[in-house]
């Protein structure tokens, strides 16, 4: 995304998060914000109509779908954040899929970020608007991806699981998969990955294990920030995508974390807000109140490791991370 900033007149991209107006559209205002269309002469003709995430907008009007209505708009990570019914602020969900988006619903305002998360819409209902804040990880199943293609340690991505859950800890390692740069908090696009703590005892095994602890790491990065954002005690994360069947991973992400840590039992969270915000407009559901009642818990992880030893393992991450970032060449 880009973010704009009128100084002195003159406008300019910045990386700032802290700016209420994210490409064209104006967070306060929830609508085009005519500021920006005059200064790159955009009429705001060309731009669509702003329309709510839940309501009937038009009906399909190709063949067997003829009639039918088109009620729910949203993007991919909104849509699973709805799925996952995080209708309350202080409810989060994280995705594991290449990467890992992380948003947090923030209520009725927009919360502004100090950390270089993403203020976001997270869907709007009527004339109500719920906010998000975002947080976006670069390399997620991609590191199990590498490990799996680029070394060959195991045949198949859920083999990871077996082959980290036959070591009790990393032995030492640390893995800062900065395949593509760093993302959010740091972006940091030259960064570039490290694997620290190896010694002539480290196996395969320690690797996968530091793998998996790296996307539970970057995870728990992001939602550091959100505390720092927000007042809202994080109660339990839910999580989807592909990578989230991994119960060693959602172990993982608990122990760091040190709250609970819930896979549902459709863990297609995408599919289910976009259904739920149409069935929402439609009538098949009369409130989110209804549709929170309709989410199944399919797999609860809990935290089983001390806190303290799990300090210890955050600051070995930490330190690894400041050190990828010190060596990154432009």
């Amino acid at each position: 995304w880009l973010i704009w900033k009128l100084t002195d007149g003159e406008m300019h991209v910045i990386d700032d998060t802290n700016a209420s107006r994210t490409l064209l559209y104006n967070l306060h205002t929830n609508d085009w914000d005519d500021e920006l269309l005059a200064i790159l002469d955009i009429p705001r003709a060309l731009l669509p109509t702003i329309v709510p995430s839940s309501g009937v907008i038009t009906e399909a009007s190709w063949g067997p779908l003829r009639g039918v209505p088109i009620a729910g708009i949203a993007g991919d990570q909104q849509a699973a954040l709805f799925g996952q019914t995080c209708t309350i602020p202080g409810l989060a969900k994280n995705t594991y899929g290449t990467g890992c988006f992380l948003l947090m619903n923030t209520g009725s305002e927009p919360v502004t970020s100090g950390h270089q998360l993403l203020t976001t819409v997270a869907w709007r209902i009527g004339n109500q608007v719920t906010y998000a804040l975002e947080g976006s990880v670069f390399s997620g199943g991609a590191v199990v991806q590498w490990l799996r293609d680029g070394l060959g340690l195991f045949p198949s991505a859920p083999d990871i699981e077996a082959m980290a859950q036959s070591v009790d800890d990393t032995g030492g390692v640390v893995f800062v998969p900065a395949f593509t740069g760093l993302g959010a908090p740091h972006w940091q696009p030259h960064a570039r990955g490290t694997i620290s703590g190896i010694t002539r005892g480290t196996t395969a095994a320690h690797l996968a294990r530091a793998a998996l602890e790296s996307i539970a790491f970057q995870v728990a990065d992001l939602m550091d920030c959100m505390a720092h954002n927000t007042d809202m005690v994080l109660s339990e994360l839910r999580v989807d995508g592909g990578a989230s069947a991994n119960n060693l991973l959602l172990q993982i992400q608990a122990d760091v974390l040190n709250v609970p840590v819930v896979r549902p039992q459709q863990i297609e969270s995408t599919a289910m807000g976009a259904a739920f915000l149409a069935g929402l407009a439609t009538g098949v559901w009369d409130s989110t109140d209804d549709i929170a009642g309709q989410w199944t818990e399919g797999h609860r992880a809990t935290p089983a490791v001390d806190p303290g030893r799990m300090q210890v393992s955050r600051e070995a991450w930490r330190h690894a991370v400041n050190a990828t970032i010190a060596h990154a060449q432009p």
